[in-house]
């Protein structure tokens, strides 16, 4: 087993720890939110062509709605760059404000970013955005350290930049048995 090996295992712990929160705190709050991230007023959506084609219920070609989009003829909350769309500053179309639920949970042309926020693992660390409701720092950590066991501890770090953004970086307990401890 490589060096690497035991990074990876705990990466994707984390990973799995980050998605059973989400799935167990953060997206029963959703119907009950005060501010759901569907309507777009902070975030931004970062769409691929399929998915933007399906949401939007757009019927051209990609070009001919580049070429829209750069006259100044598109939907006003879509800008294209880095062969990517944002959307932002207004209500996604496949969010149901009747139920607070999205109507292509769970299909493939949802976007990634809709997954993934608030909480996801990146390089072996977990980041939490705080400007979801329903994330409570102090119970994702307990989360994730009973996912990862007693021989790792959680430092928490805001960005710089966007303090609402906090990383959770996991380090092992100095003296702390479980070399061999086989990850979940």
């Amino acid at each position: 087993m490589s060096s690497r090996s035991p990074r990876r295992f705990l990466a994707k712990e984390l990973s799995t720890a980050a998605a059973a929160y989400q799935a167990a705190v953060v997206i029963p709050h959703c119907a009950e939110c005060a501010r759901p991230c569907c309507r777009l007023d902070v975030l931004v959506l970062e769409l691929e062509w399929k998915q933007l084609k399906a949401l939007w219920q757009l019927d051209e070609s990609r070009s001919a709605f580049d070429r829209r989009l750069s006259s100044g003829r598109g939907p006003v909350e879509i800008r294209a760059g880095n062969g990517l769309y944002y959307a932002h500053r207004k209500v996604c179309p496949a969010y149901d404000e009747s139920c607070g639920s999205c109507r292509v949970y769970g299909q493939e042309h949802k976007p990634a970013g809709c997954s993934d926020f608030p909480v996801y693992e990146d390089g072996g660390s977990v980041i939490a955005d705080l400007r979801c409701e329903a994330v409570d720092l102090e119970g994702l950590t307990a989360w994730l350290a009973s996912a990862v066991g007693p021989e790792f501890r959680f430092e928490q770090s805001p960005d710089r930049e966007f303090p609402f953004l906090v990383t959770l970086s996991v380090q092992r307990v100095s003296g702390a048995a479980g070399g061999n401890r086989r990850l979940r």
